[in-house]
């Protein structure tokens, strides 16, 4: 079954921000992980609103997902990710196709 992990981020510093963003890319393509959102505009419907900036990417497994989320390159680019940013991330299983 597919995965996901979706993000909400605050981005606190734009311009290091975009120094985290191409590292964060690259840890994922690496694992096999494929965006399908990458921030844009949001519109809540019930609840709290989410962060300005929301991610979704697709890994082909959650042990695919895991396995990127535990990489030293996905470490290295979070450690830079987090001078810039206040993330809430999770995993999620999709279904089966």
């Amino acid at each position: 079954m597919p995965a996901y992990i979706v993000a909400e981020i605050e981005v606190t510093n734009v311009a290091g921000y975009e120094a985290y963003r191409p590292l964060a890319g690259a840890s994922i393509a690496q694992h096999g992980g494929k965006f399908l959102v990458r921030g844009g505009k949001t519109v809540a419907t019930q609840g709290v609103a989410p962060a300005p900036r929301v991610v979704v990417i697709q890994f082909e497994s959650l042990d695919k997902a895991q396995a990127w989320w535990d990489s030293p390159a996905q470490k290295a680019a979070q450690a830079i990710g987090d001078k810039y940013a206040t993330f809430r991330s999770f995993l999620v299983e999709g279904l089966a196709q």
